[in-house]
């Protein structure tokens, strides 16, 4: 496993060694000790969670106001550009976000710390994407930043309009979202 930077030094990319030959692939997908190793972070994950998702379906921006959620993201059938933004007013990168493909084929994973509103489109028709969390879900405390935000200016690389759940439709605009301090 290595660790890349993001152009936000708190989100980082987690790319697997994979062994792989003729009959398929292997790879460790999470090593508590190695990503403590490589992250500084020694984080303990309480849910792991699993979606489902058709084309065009955007899901996010996402995060707890309280209880917090840092997400290891990863997919594991075909393929959605996932997008996490800053939420941290105390933040040097406040408001920056980094978007980057994440496949079954990369095999990339994406560390997304607390203090950040995440979510993900998907690019092909289908895909199934994983995530453990720090902290469990508590729907009281859920928020949602609208994903077309002007103010955010994210390029989801869409095929026409996406598929919002009700929740995701009524999303805030960052200037009036509830933040992080």
């Amino acid at each position: 496993m290595k660790v890349i930077q993001t152009a936000i030094p708190d989100m980082l990319i987690v790319e697997p060694r994979v062994f792989g030959d003729d009959r398929g692939f292997f790879f460790e997908s999470y090593n508590r000790r190695r990503f403590a190793e490589l992250t500084g972070r020694d984080v303990d994950f309480v849910q792991d969670n699993h979606s489902r998702s058709a084309r065009n379906v955007l899901r996010g921006l996402h995060y707890q106001i309280q209880h917090p959620q840092g997400k290891l993201v990863r997919v594991v059938q075909g393929a959605v550009l996932d997008v996490a933004v800053d939420i941290r007013k105390s933040s040097p990168t406040f408001g920056q976000h980094v978007a980057l493909e994440l496949s079954a084929e990369n095999k990339l994973m994406l560390w997304i710390p607390e203090g950040f509103a995440h979510g993900f489109v998907v690019l092909t028709e289908t895909a199934e994407f994983l995530y453990k969390t720090t902290d469990y879900w508590f729907p009281e405390h859920e928020r949602c930043i609208r994903w077309n935000d002007p103010a955010l200016a994210i390029d989801w690389r869409l095929e026409g309009a996406p598929s919002l759940s009700g929740k995701d439709a009524q999303g805030k605009t960052l200037a009036d979202a509830e933040l992080f301090a």
